[in-house]
């Protein structure tokens, strides 16, 4: 059989001298004679040699692929190729790339053959060159899909990459002639071609992908250790790795007292509010390889046995990624895709497990160097209370006996008797002033409860640190629902000003604090009342034993 351009085969018998300009050419002698293959394969010499030039000229990997599917197709002069991209570690197809086939009918093709079985298949499982004429006739066909258009001829060769297949290039139906053994070394020069331009472009790719990854890494330490809180530190992980990942959803999940895990920050295109908050129960398999520091790579989320939250059945392949620091678990990072995307690829996988480990040393720095801002904070506020104290608060109460002792020396002076007590009133309640901001002082300057009731009881745990002891509080009442501002303000200063009190008060070991929403005022309006009891002893000598009440109608 001779390519195109060849002459008509002979029937065996002499024939008349060519009348050429060699008129002793002497018979012809069929198709397989020398100077027919060469007549056949000069005329697409120059074209291979341009096609072999650009198949390297583009760094692009998918541009790559298509132009080399683009120029075997025109070489070989056929109506149809593909170049299917094959997954070393499940031996499946991932990718195809194809020419003669409009986007109409690959959508009636589906979805990419498993290259499992037929032709497809034996071209995966055992890359190596064929030629079939008829797929018709050979046994190997089978499991073409339904709307594929009709074919009857097959070439294809394999492309390897240094040592590994990457691919397998295939055309169908010749435009004249069947395909040839010319055809087939075309192909072989082609595909070899194009195994290293192939590798160079993925090499570009991974390169380019590495340095992504690696300042996706940077801007989170760097946005980190900026001073953000760890609500915001934890969405930003779990943004950016989402983008580098091309993943549908970043999200981060902390162990809980229970022992499984839960979502705590969720990145989306969407509103993530219906992810926060799902766990993973205790013992599930997936909890067990995160909880031993092993990442775990699932297929298809909605399908995988090893899933069991609720939000599992809108995803496909995801990477649940532990957040280690020092054999610490402090979390998990999960970059799920959408359903039916494409799955990770190693690469992938090995980037995102390193942005993981790079991102929770980063949490972790963020979270010591928050804690020592807050430390910074409190010892400074310390200091400004025991200032206050130790100097301030001294000097007003020594000036305030020292008053007090004129006063009663200087009984019966009329109206300097009356100035001295008033100048003993406004030093006692100045006193009080900045007992109260001391008071203030010892409790934590951030986080503030947002309920009232939590207030009050931030409250009591700052006095705390004054008393030596926690005082105990009640609560009578829907405090949280009745009490509004500015009333739950004023409540709160008068509670702080009756605990600055009771500290002032000598031998005091136990105060109680009674918040009652529900009370009734003496005119019978409703109200809320504030009953501060303490056992230390009054200041007017009369005893152990003082109450403070305040009260005000809502």
């Amino acid at each position: 059989m001779s390519g195109p351009g060849g002459t008509a085969p002979d029937d065996g018998r002499d024939t008349e001298p060519d009348p050429g300009p060699v008129p002793d050419a002497g018979p012809d002698t069929g198709p397989d004679t020398d100077a027919d293959t060469e007549t056949d394969a000069e005329p697409r010499l120059p074209l291979l040699l341009e096609a072999v030039l650009g198949v390297g000229t583009d760094l692009d990997l998918p541009t790559t692929l298509q132009r080399l599917v683009d120029t075997a197709t025109e070489l070989a002069g056929a109506r149809y190729g593909a170049l299917g991209v094959i997954d070393p570690e499940r031996g499946v197809l991932t990718e195809l790339f194809t020419r003669g086939l409009s986007q109409e009918e690959r959508d009636r093709i589906g979805p990419l053959p498993s290259g499992g079985s037929g032709l497809v298949g034996l071209l995966v499982q055992e890359p190596q060159a064929l030629i079939v004429h008829d797929l018709a006739a050979d046994p190997r066909s089978s499991g073409v899909p339904e709307g594929h258009p009709p074919m009857r001829s097959l070439i294809g060769v394999p492309i390897r990459v240094r040592n590994e297949v990457f691919g397998n290039l295939y055309l169908s139906e010749k435009r004249e002639g069947p395909f040839t053994e010319e055809d087939l070394a075309m192909l072989r020069v082609l595909g070899a071609q194009a195994g290293i331009a192939i590798g160079n472009a993925r090499l570009y790719e991974t390169a380019r992908q590495r340095e992504r990854w690696i300042a996706g890494a940077a801007a989170v330490t760097t946005a980190l250790l900026t001073g953000k809180n760890p609500q915001d530190a934890l969405i930003t992980v779990a943004e950016q790795a989402r983008m580098l990942a091309g993943a549908s959803a970043g999200v981060v999940l902390q162990p809980t007292a229970e022992g499984g895990m839960e979502i705590v920050a969720a990145s989306t295109a969407d509103d993530p509010g219906d992810i926060v908050g799902t766990t993973i129960a205790p013992g599930s398999p997936v909890l067990v390889q995160l909880l031993g520091g092993e990442p775990v790579f699932i297929e298809d989320s909605a399908t995988d046995p090893r899933m069991t939250t609720r939000v599992r059945t809108r995803f496909g392949p995801s990477m649940m990624l532990p957040l280690q620091s020092g054999g610490r678990l402090i979390g998990t990072l999960a970059l799920p895709r959408r359903r039916h995307g494409e799955p990770y690829t190693s690469e992938e996988r090995l980037l995102a497990t390193q942005f993981a480990s790079q991102a929770a040393l980063a949490l972790v720095l963020a979270d010591a160097q928050h804690n020592r801002e807050r430390l910074a904070v409190f010892e400074d506020r310390d200091r400004i209370a025991r200032d206050l104290h130790d100097l301030v608060v001294q000097r007003l109460f020594a000036t305030e006996m020292m008053l007090e002792s004129t006063r009663r020396r200087a009984a019966g002076a009329g109206e300097g008797d009356e100035l001295l007590g008033r100048a003993v009133d406004e030093l006692d309640s100045t006193i009080q002033e900045v007992r109260t901001a001391i008071f203030a002082l010892q409790q934590p300057p951030a986080d503030a409860p947002a309920s009232f009731r939590g207030r009050v009881l931030r409250e009591a745990s700052g006095a705390a640190a004054l008393l030596g002891f926690r005082p105990s509080v009640r609560f009578r009442g829907p405090v949280d629902a009745l009490l509004r501002e500015p009333l739950d303000e004023r409540l709160l200063a008068a509670l702080r000003s009756a605990l600055a009190a009771a500290h002032r008060r000598p031998d005091v070991t136990s105060v109680e604090v009674d918040v009652d929403a529900t009370a009734r005022l003496p005119d019978g309006t409703p109200g809320v009342r504030l009953r501060v009891t303490d056992d230390g002893v009054r200041e007017d000598g009369g005893g152990r034993g003082t109450t403070v009440v305040w009260q005000e109608p809502r």
